[in-house]
């Protein structure tokens, strides 16, 4: 018996549209981190890119439990004594609140060239429109997977 590899070739692409409003951040970048990668496909090849393109949108509306809102995240500027924190509330509040999903998404993918390709399948909106229309995306309803990806 072979261990099946897919082939460029053999890769279909689907497009699929995730609402992030009310959903939990950790489980919604989850479940977009596995359908970038392509886990949720029975030919899953771990050194292929056989992710989907996934669209989110409402990413100013995702929920945070606990008192991650509150929690710093850190960059450095490169200069001496450069670091700097903004926390995870006022970057949704802030003009670009997608960042937090995309940040989040891209943590929970494997740190190789692999896996910045997958990141380029990734469009996070703010708002509910979304330029992708003529793709015809899939609607996936994370809310109804299971009862904790809602906040209540």
């Amino acid at each position: 018996m072979k261990t099946y590899t897919a082939t460029p070739a053999e890769i279909e692409k689907k497009w699929i549209l995730i609402d992030a409003e009310g959903v939990v951040l950790g489980r919604l970048a989850s479940i977009v981190a596995n359908r970038l990668r392509g886990k949720h496909k029975p030919s899953f090849t771990p050194h292929m890119d056989m992710g989907d393109n996934v669209i989110v949108i409402n990413a100013d509306k995702v929920q945070l439990t606990g008192r991650k809102r509150e929690k710093p995240n850190y960059w450095h500027t490169g200069y001496p004594g450069g670091i700097k924190s903004r926390t995870t509330g006022q970057i949704l509040e802030g003009p670009h609140p997608e960042r937090v999903v995309m940040q989040a998404v891209r943590r929970m993918l494997p740190k190789n060239r692999l896996a910045r390709r997958q990141m380029t399948h990734l469009r996070v909106y703010a708002g509910p429109e979304h330029p992708h229309a003529a793709q015809n995306p899939e609607v996936l309803d994370v809310k109804s997977m299971n009862r904790k990806n809602t906040r209540s």
